[in-house]
């Protein structure tokens, strides 16, 4: 069953009710370059400290450098780093030599068929791979756009490690789109948030309902 991320958490309050609906991972903004929902790695510790066990926290950064991610995730406590920006295969090797405990997802922006060699760079490196939007804004993830998820289904079916699909998902989309894709883990920022960046419940709990249902 695919499992459910929700992306740009800010308030104890929205993590909480997130993992009584059913949520599996929370997603931390931290140095994320215009990012929406920005936390100090201090902030992001103090939400992730009061997490339930069945939830695991997911620091989103576009930081590249391998010692400064490592004092991220050591300073967040994140079970995983999902990583933007120019980060190298090189770099997570570093990183996972540093943290063996550490998973890294690799995000990549969909928006041509190059992103299938884009992803087998990280075959075995990374331990899943983001397909996410580009944004017209410059902002890493959390666009509010879908892409064509038919070159998200080919790098699925090319790579031999999960992928984690984001960008413009919602609960109108989200069956339709575990149908194209067949993810292992789905990405919601936007499409579960009102106009401060707290999360609407209500669209949670029913985005929750129909990836469960929709992976079945």
């Amino acid at each position: 069953m695919v499992l459910v991320k929700i992306c740009g958490i800010k308030r104890i309050e929205d993590a909480l009710a997130a993992a009584a609906a059913g949520v599996d991972e929370l997603g931390f903004h931290v140095a994320l370059d215009h990012g929406r929902s920005p936390l100090s790695p201090e902030e992001a510790k103090a939400i992730i400290a009061q997490l339930p066990s069945s939830v695991i926290a997911v620091v989103v950064t576009s930081v590249t450098e391998p010692a400064k991610l490592i004092e991220i995730a050591k300073k967040t406590d994140a079970r995983i780093l999902q990583l933007y920006g120019d980060v190298t295969p090189a770099a997570i090797r570093e990183v996972k030599r540093g943290l063996p405990n550490i998973v890294i997802w690799r995000a990549l922006h969909v928006s041509d068929g190059n992103v299938t060699e884009r992803a087998r760079e990280f075959e075995g490196i990374a331990d899943a791979l983001v397909l996410d939007t580009p944004s017209e804004t410059g902002a890493l993830g959390g666009s509010g756009k879908t892409h064509d998820w038919s070159l998200s289904e080919k790098v699925g079916t090319s790579v031999s490690i999960p992928v984690v699909l984001a960008g413009g998902l919602n609960t109108e989309n989200i069956a339709e789109a575990i149908r194209a894709v067949r993810p292992a883990v789905v990405d919601v920022h936007s499409g579960v948030s009102n106009p401060d960046g707290s999360k609407d419940m209500a669209k949670v709990k029913l985005f929750v309902q129909r990836a469960k249902a929709g992976s079945q």
